[in-house]
């Protein structure tokens, strides 16, 4: 099955070498995103702003993929800070509705940039 990569000046560019996603027929992987504001890619500060950076980065890519979140089967949530799981759930309630997708969350030591909160999801596309 032929790899598309997807690519978007909506979300920041990639800070490694990875894609921003990468979609295999119906299914799309989208890289992991933190917090960067994709025209200064600087880290926008604070916890509340990090999460919603990070969701419409998410969006932007899944956008560029022909979906949207709606299409999200799994999302992954790293936090350097798991008292901060509250308000992921409080912020995706205003970008998720019902159906909503699979979920893990983690504690983690260190994100990139000093992130305090990055996701990647996996999308699949009718």
């Amino acid at each position: 099955m032929p790899r598309k990569i997807i690519h978007t000046e909506d979300a920041p560019k990639a800070i490694g070498t990875y894609s921003q996603a990468v979609r295999c027929g119906a299914t799309v992987y989208l890289a992991g995103q933190i917090g960067l504001d994709p025209k200064t890619m600087e880290i926008v500060p604070g916890i509340a702003p990090q999460i919603q950076r990070v969701l419409d980065n998410l969006r932007a890519v899944a956008r560029a993929s022909g979906g949207d979140l709606k299409d999200i089967v799994k999302l992954t949530v790293y936090l350097t800070d798991l008292a901060h799981f509250a308000l992921v759930n409080e912020t995706m309630a205003k970008y998720f509705s019902s159906p909503y997708p699979a979920r893990a969350a983690l504690g983690v030591a260190s994100l990139p940039r000093g992130a305090l909160v990055e996701m990647d999801a996996i999308m699949h596309l009718e």
